[in-house]
């Protein structure tokens, strides 16, 4: 493997504009191969920010500076770089390895990675001792250590502990007298002087095999070990066949003592298989990953799965969610979970292919080493159990994240940072306290409404919705107008000193861009409202108009709090626009279908209602339904059913026709 630098950025302290910055960085990728490697985006204090792999290095570093990276991270990663290196490898599976190295290494900030960097606790057997050890742990690793893990539920992990050892003693290297002997052998003493004269007390209970004592010789200890780290890789089935071929042995040669505590042993087995959930009919042998996730941060569950069991379920937070594509956290979390974990299955199982799953299985299937030359693959299921228990994870990781929220009291250091950042970004005088956002909706100039909605500290303000109806005659959908007489109407001075609405807002949120601030400033103008800062936001790539700024809108950085919580404030105003307007839209046809027929006054239209339940069911009855009502005569039935099915029609074609008011 050879190693490549790229050319010297420019000397420090010498002015360069952005666009110069690009079109530098653009020469010198003239200078990248076109080979398989690595390559590291660093900022101008030379640290590393990104990490990426690449097939072909320079094209892919060149899709950052042209823009044709289309993720929503590229144009702030792109503003932050300022040189960069590369290193070539000779092969995808090279690449990918040492991606992963990079990123433990630099833990860059642009890579998704753990949202707690806390170490996971491990099952470990010291391998390299005379008579191995087993031990609850949070070690980096060692070598001469085999590893088993990690378990997210450090209780689950020493239960386990205290299970194996039930089942075949072994040694724990929490154990004084172990400790002892071992320092001795390691100094040279023979095994014979070293041993004790009397067993440890976890001898005498049956969880230690005696060792120091000379109970039992290195080589049986070693048939031990070897159980245990089969029972732990979760190979059940192997290890009880063998268990109760041995204890038909021992009572074939009447040996009952040995036969009775090696059937203890099997009943602990099957109680602990009771206890694990049966994930499939089938002796499936596989993980199921399954991600949830929020803008700022995402949940992620693992279910390991050996023998159709599900033998540990791990949880995770990480601290990218949704302004990172699928395939980027998917890789990222790929890439750490399983440098960490020693157990590899023959399957894992997943939402969707990751983008280099030939790289990955291959590098799965050489940390698997498996023996009958088993290789590991990635399967994304459409149906049935596999189907079942990828919706199950996915489930498990919306609540290993909201876990973390409460435990953390994230919400609360989110929404404080959101309206920290949009003081900033805004140009506000403080925090904005008090949010109103307005979104207009119409049906082509018809039951035309706008929906007011409050955050209070950052979350909704339910008692101080409010919503209009628009009372100017439009012939057709006129967001500007609408939105005028809306503010005009809020912000007048009756309505900010009725204390019902509450106090005066600190930010007003326009759901549109450019045009529907201007006709808002313009309105305010003649209104003498100069003190209440507004912003319009724009659907298209969430950018946010301002009006002390005419180059151009400001752009919130992609996955940040305030980018997050503005976008949730304009969700939560269509939906309540929305639903105001589908209402109206309701109590307009019950009005005026049933009123504009001949022959149905107040009694027969509330007889309709009453007898058919609701106005859609009465709309989708036939005529002879209607007709055996007997609410209505014949002929007023008959120009019912004509109106109806003129209406219903109109409003399909209407309905292809709504919209969202930009």
């Amino acid at each position: 493997m050879s190693e490549e630098l790229s050319h010297a950025a420019l000397a420090d302290g010498q002015a360069e504009t952005q666009s110069e910055k690009i079109e530098r960085i653009k020469r010198e990728l003239c200078e990248v191969p076109t080979l398989p490697g690595v390559y590291l985006w660093k900022s101008r204090s030379g640290e590393v920010i990104y990490i990426g792999k690449a097939k072909q290095l320079r094209a892919r570093m060149r899709q950052y500076v042209n823009f044709q990276d289309d993720r929503a991270k590229i144009p702030l990663l792109v503003d932050q770089i300022h040189s960069f290196e590369y290193i070539v490898v000779d092969n995808e599976h090279e690449s990918l390895v040492l991606e992963k190295n990079l990123i433990n290494q630099y833990h860059p900030f642009y890579n998704a990675d753990f949202k707690d960097d806390k170490s996971y606790p491990f099952i470990a057997v010291t391998e390299s001792d005379t008579f191995p050890a087993i031990k609850y742990t949070r070690e980096k690793r060692k070598a001469g250590t085999r590893y088993f893990g990690p378990y997210t539920d450090s209780h689950a992990a020493r239960d386990m502990i205290d299970i194996a050892r039930r089942i075949v003693p072994l040694c724990a290297s929490s154990c004084a007298t172990w400790r002892n002997l071992e320092r001795k052998l390691d100094r040279g003493v023979p095994l014979e002087e070293a041993i004790e004269e009397h067993p440890c007390f976890d001898a005498h209970v049956g969880l230690g095999p005696g060792a120091c004592s000379g109970a039992i010789t290195p080589e049986e200890y070693a048939v031990n070990v070897k159980k245990v780290e089969q029972f732990l890789a979760g190979q059940h089935k192997e290890f009880l066949d063998a268990l109760r071929e041995e204890m038909a042995e021992a009572a074939s040669e009447l040996d009952f003592e040995r036969a009775g505590r090696l059937k203890a042993r099997i009943e602990t087995i099957e109680t602990l298989s009771d206890k694990q959930h049966a994930a499939s009919s089938h002796d499936l042998d596989a993980d199921v990953i399954g991600f949830f996730r929020e803008e700022t941060v995402a949940g992620a569950h693992v279910f390991v799965i050996r023998e159709g069991r599900i033998i540990i379920s791990n949880e995770f937070v990480l601290n990218k969610g949704s302004d990172v594509p699928d395939q980027d956290l998917l890789h990222n979390f790929l890439l750490r979970y399983y440098d960490t974990t020693t157990s590899i299955p023959r399957e894992v199982i997943v939402r969707e292919m990751p983008e280099d799953v030939e790289a990955m299985q291959l590098w799965l299937t050489d940390k698997l080493s498996s023996a009958h030359g088993a290789k590991v693959r990635f399967t994304v299921p459409q149906k049935g159990e596999k189907q079942q228990l990828l919706e199950m994870s996915e489930t498990n990781a919306r609540h290993t994240l909201n876990r973390y929220k409460v435990r953390s009291n994230y919400e609360d250091k989110r929404l404080n940072e959101a309206l920290l950042q949009l003081e900033s970004a805004l140009a506000l005088d403080e925090p904005p306290k008090r949010i109103e956002c307005f979104d207009i909706s119409t049906l082509h100039g018809s039951y035309t409404v706008a929906s007011m909605v409050v955050f209070t500290n950052g979350k909704p303000d339910k008692n101080q919705y409010r919503r209009f109806k628009i009372r100017a005659e439009l012939d057709e959908a006129n967001d500007f107008l609408s939105m005028q007489e809306v503010v005009s109407r809020r912000y007048c001075a009756e309505r900010l000193a009725d204390e019902r609405f509450g106090s005066k807002p600190d930010l007003i949120v326009l759901d549109g861009g450019k045009p529907q601030l201007s006709a808002v400033l313009a309105m305010f103008d003649e209104m003498g409202v100069h003190d209440i800062p507004v912003v319009g936001l724009a659907k298209r790539d969430e950018e946010v108009f301002v009006p002390w700024q005419d180059s151009g809108p400001v752009v919130l950085p992609g996955g940040s709090a305030s980018l997050y919580l503005i976008k949730q404030i304009r969700d939560e105003a269509h939906r309540f626009a929305i639903t105001f307007h589908r209402e109206l839209r309701g109590k307009g046809m019950t009005a005026s279908v049933l009123d504009d027929v001949t022959g149905i006054g107040p009694v027969r239209k509330k007889a309709l209602l009453k007898h058919f339940k609701s106005v859609r069911n009465l709309s989708e009855a036939t005529l002879d339904e209607i007709k055996a009502s007997g609410i209505l005569p014949d002929d007023i039935a008959d120009e019912l059913y004509l109106v109806l099915r003129q209406y219903a029609d109109r409003l399909a074609k209407a309905k292809e026709r709504i919209r969202p008011q930009d």
